[in-house]
């Protein structure tokens, strides 16, 4: 067998046609007489040429074909999250008719290492998504537009040059919250997800919000605030998982002025507060209410269900592809904002009656 591997000159000359017909040949485009194209076809068969190099020809486009994706995380831990899937495969169900891929890009992790990953300095990609968005100063979003690509943000701050994808979530945690007041709770304490890079954990003091600099969890805490509650606690955690949520579950409900509802930014946290309440013996809701945020359906937690705030998980995934698929048709960016909706559970019930 010869070591040559057959071009698009050699099909063009077993053919007798020019480069520039075989290309037509292929492409299906242009002005070319269905018996040449035939014969530029039966000439590839016979040289075992399979086509036009595919990269070859997103170059001559000037397109990549691929959208880089940042996620919010360690990979590992994105994977750990239904929101992150859902949300992703909506994405990825959107840009596959328009011929797109998708290069995944972690977050930051590790307040040590650095901020951006290489990949979103050097890679090949035609838009770049950052889910769950941070602060309008985020490095991720500034060695974007060092670069000139064009950006979508989900779920952080509008910004005249980015495209935004985002949810109701303020809204969304404000009816959470008003829900709680009208089972009668005053002691509402809050879950949430991280602050800030750092990712912390723990009790956060008053003095400490000045370091809140990721956009969601400050919407989502205003939202309470909306509500017209001041929460007897806040507890930081690093990542939307259920242990982290069951670390701040059996610390807020081992205090003896424990709170009789907690309000959480994610489901995975809530559900893990409502396995912490079982751990120390108290009945979910008539000792503590429980309420999340997204809408996931988690069986696993039987017999319990969550009240929870709704949020269209794998119409966000589209909205952000529909946001990728206008760039590239040179419109711009676009914004788009998703409403939520509260959904009753069996995790929330009147307050305690104190006795």
């Amino acid at each position: 067998m010869s070591p040559h591997r057959p071009t698009l000159a050699d099909v063009a000359a077993a053919a007798h046609v020019s480069v520039s017909t075989a290309s037509l040949a292929f492409s299906g485009a242009g002005p070319i007489a269905a018996a040449t194209r035939q014969r530029v076809l039966d000439a590839a068969a016979a040289l075992d040429y399979s086509g036009p190099n595919p990269l070859g020809r997103q170059l001559r486009r000037g397109r990549s074909g691929i959208v880089g994706v940042v996620v919010g995380d360690s990979l590992r831990r994105s994977f750990r999250d239904p929101v992150s899937i859902q949300v992703l495969d909506g994405l990825v169900s959107t840009l596959g008719p328009l011929d797109l891929g998708v290069l995944l890009i972690p977050g930051s992790s590790d307040p040590a290492g650095p901020a951006v990953d290489p990949l979103l300095e050097t890679a090949a990609m035609d838009v770049a998504v950052i889910m769950w968005g941070g602060t309008t100063d985020d490095p991720m979003l500034g060695a974007l537009r060092r670069r000139g690509t064009p950006t979508v943000l989900v779920e952080g701050q509008p910004l005249p040059d980015v495209a935004s994808v985002g949810i109701d979530d303020r809204g969304g945690m404000r009816e959470a919250t008003e829900h709680l007041l009208s089972l009668g709770h005053t002691r509402i304490a809050s879950v949430t997800l991280p602050f800030d890079r750092s990712r912390g954990e723990g009790l956060v003091a008053l003095d400490q919000m000045d370091h809140l600099d990721w956009e969601i969890t400050r919407r989502r805490l205003d939202g309470v605030t909306d509500a017209g509650v001041t929460p007897v606690a806040i507890w930081e955690t690093p990542a939307s998982l259920v242990e982290h949520g069951r670390t701040a579950g059996t610390a807020l409900l081992s205090t003896p002025d424990r709170p009789t509802a907690i309000a959480c930014q994610s489901d995975l946290l809530a559900s893990g507060v409502v396995l912490a309440a079982r751990e120390l013996g108290l009945r979910v809701p008539e000792d503590v209410s429980v309420s999340g945020f997204d809408g996931l359906d988690l069986p696993w937690l039987a017999p319990d269900v969550l009240t929870t705030v709704v949020q269209p998980l794998a119409e966000k995934g589209a909205a952000v592809g529909h946001a990728v698929e206008a760039f590239l048709a040179g419109e711009g960016p676009t914004r788009r904002m998703l409403p939520v909706s509260l959904r009753i559970g069996t995790t929330t019930g009147p307050a305690p009656t104190v006795s």
